[in-house]
């Protein structure tokens, strides 16, 4: 390791049981980040600064003003610019020694795989249960966590999945909410996001007990966490026993 990463990261090296080992784990990971909005533009930032060595990123929009509450990111001065361009600018100048992927398209079954293939984890920051239902069988095909995170206005929700070991996403949620334009507070956003990239780092340098089959429900009306019990199911369509990925 050299005198820059050594004085850079020295603060998170300090971590018991984390030290330079980590940081070397950090440095030869890559993460794929589904999305650079509300959750994802707090989580690219923090694994950015982190030391994360690849950050491969996909988001087909473009910022809009109505995006700006949340989306950090994101500026006034790149309203009307594709998210993948102006999220790589600003995580290039937060840490010039990482290298950033993006890929402006939308994620589908379609692609999913070879998005994800090779990544040692993938972050689900999207807005919508199709998407991640695609996320997490992509996840569960090719063997690689998913930290799928959820908001809505003051709530918010997390969870870690380790294929064919904990419950999946479809285990967890049969079925999906139906598609809303959802109120949000970006400060929700930035509270599940910090959390995903806290599950993250842990993940990838194995410091710390991972949120496995556990769901974690954040309420900022009341400041309270709740915790409910997950498991895998049986007959799910996705990770079952019965089948075949």
């Amino acid at each position: 390791m050299n005198g820059y990463d050594k004085k850079r990261y020295n603060r998170q090296m300090l971590i018991p049981g984390f030290g330079e080992g980590g940081q070397k784990i950090l440095k030869s990971s890559r993460v794929f980040i589904a999305g650079v909005g509300g959750l994802g533009s707090p989580v690219s930032i923090y694994l950015a600064v982190a030391g994360v060595g690849t950050i491969k990123i996909a988001d087909k929009d473009v910022v809009e003003l109505s995006n700006l509450n949340r989306q950090i990111l994101h500026w006034d001065r790149n309203i009307g610019r594709k998210k993948v361009e102006s999220a790589r600018e600003k995580l290039a100048e937060a840490n010039p020694r990482v290298k950033i992927e993006t890929f402006d398209r939308i994620i589908d079954s379609g692609n999913a795989l070879e998005l994800t293939k090779n990544c040692d984890l993938i972050i689900d920051a999207m807005d919508n249960f199709p998407t991640r239902y695609v996320l997490n069988e992509a996840a569960v095909r090719n063997d690689i966590p998913l930290i799928h995170g959820a908001v809505r206005g003051l709530w918010g929700q997390i969870t870690t999945i380790i294929p064919k070991k904990t419950a999946c996403l479809r285990c967890i949620f049969e079925k999906g909410p139906p598609p809303e334009v959802f109120p949000i507070l970006g400060a929700t956003a930035g509270v599940i996001a910090m959390l995903q990239a806290t599950e993250a780092i842990k993940l990838l340098t194995g410091v710390g007990q991972l949120l496995t089959n556990r769901l974690l429900i954040y309420d900022g009306r009341t400041m309270k966490f709740e915790e409910i019990a997950v498991k895998r199911v049986k007959n799910c369509p996705v990770c079952g026993d019965r089948k075949k990925v």
